[in-house]
């Protein structure tokens, strides 16, 4: 009994020292984040830093909600992308698309949550929440778009990810011409060789202007079977080189819910024998009472073989608004861990499918 008592109480006391002024986000999350939630946004950093930024660690990343818009893609996403601690990402289209506002020459706004949303919509403003910008930012942005979209090396089949790294060596030649280098994260992942896969890609201001342009012709087609190819393939080609497959989940959704589908695809479907992803972080403020996949745990995801049942004490959710955690997880791992060379998956698509081909014990 005394042994067990001991084992109960064998975590660190709570002793944090006195906030002072100049104490750095690193410093704050280990000594003052103690329990609660603010508990689990530390033991996400530092898992984050200890095994999910090892060399060995493909992360992929999950993007809900309107994370760029509030200026996340150029703070956070980027910075993480160029230090090569986010490998692939899955986001919804709204994601990429707000975030081409900033790479393209437009701006957004801080503003209110408590303004009368029928004279914003007279005097020509949108408000996505506290955030506000001119009607004419969404106008400018399709316009160039559809330009892009026009181009001839669009003009045939294929993934969102090839789309997205075309669209964004676009942004990134934009950004230059009108001073804002850096501010697209788009932008920064085609420079990295970072995909960038969307699991709806009709379900964003992007795939309306796509589908404006197939009503005139446009040869562009995306294949959603090529995503699921590619992203499985990027899942197995991590484990089967010996390294280890890490999720960070912010938000949920259906990119949560591709992004993890990656070891069913290999185990259930292809007959590829596998444990599941090693590391699981998530970020959410949705119950898992109601059934719905955002508030999903690992636990449950163990069930599907999306998770290493062998691992579930390196899965953590925290129970917090993404746009408060994003921050403070990117500046704990900016902090806490060595930069690590770039992995380029992009780059490397068409020979992790090929791996993923052969391994397949699926009868076609």
């Amino acid at each position: 009994m005394a042994e067990a008592k001991r084992d109960y109480l064998g975590g660190a006391k709570i002793d944090p020292p006195p906030i002072g002024g100049g104490i750095t986000v690193a410093d704050l999350v280990d000594h003052a984040f103690n329990a609660y939630n603010a508990a689990r946004l530390r033991e996400a950093c530092r898992l984050f830093v200890e095994r999910l930024a090892l060399p060995d660690v493909t992360i992929g990343l999950s993007l809900t909600g309107a994370l760029t818009p509030a200026g996340l893609g150029m703070a956070a996403l980027s910075p993480l992308v160029r230090a090569g601690l986010v490998d692939w990402i899955v986001s919804t289209g709204a994601n990429l698309y707000h975030d081409t506002h900033f790479g393209i020459g437009l701006d957004m706004h801080r503003g209110s949550p408590f303004l009368d949303d029928v004279e914003l919509r007279e005097e020509g403003v949108v408000r996505i929440y506290d955030i506000l910008f001119d009607y004419r930012v969404l106008l400018d942005t399709d316009a160039f778009f559809r330009e892009v979209l026009k181009q001839p090396e669009f003009q045939r089949e294929m993934g969102t990810a090839e789309m997205h790294a075309l669209l964004g060596g676009y942004v990134r030649e934009r950004e230059k011409k009108v001073g804002r280098v850096g501010k697209s994260f788009l932008a920064t992942c085609a420079e990295c060789g970072v995909p960038v896969y969307t699991s709806s890609p009709g379900d964003s201001s992007i795939g309306m202007n796509v589908a404006a342009l197939d009503l005139f012709g446009s040869k562009l087609r995306l294949n959603p079977s090529t995503d699921v190819n590619e992203t499985a393939a990027i899942v197995y080609g991590a484990k089967a080189s010996g390294g280890k497959s890490a999720v960070v989940i912010l938000g949920g959704g259906s990119p949560k819910n591709f992004m993890l589908q990656t070891e069913p695809q290999i185990q259930e479907v292809l007959g590829i024998a596998e444990a599941g992803h090693d590391y699981f972080i998530q970020v959410t403020d949705a119950r898992p009472d109601t059934g719905g996949l955002s508030g999903a745990t690992p636990g449950e995801a163990v069930s599907w073989g999306k998770v290493d049942p062998e691992k579930l004490p390196d899965a953590v959710v925290c129970y917090c608004d993404t746009t408060i955690a994003l921050p403070i997880v990117a500046a704990y791992a900016l902090t806490r861990a060595k930069p690590r060379p770039l992995k380029r998956l992009h780059d490397r698509r068409a020979a992790l499918v090929d791996g993923l081909r052969r391994a397949a014990r699926l009868s076609p």
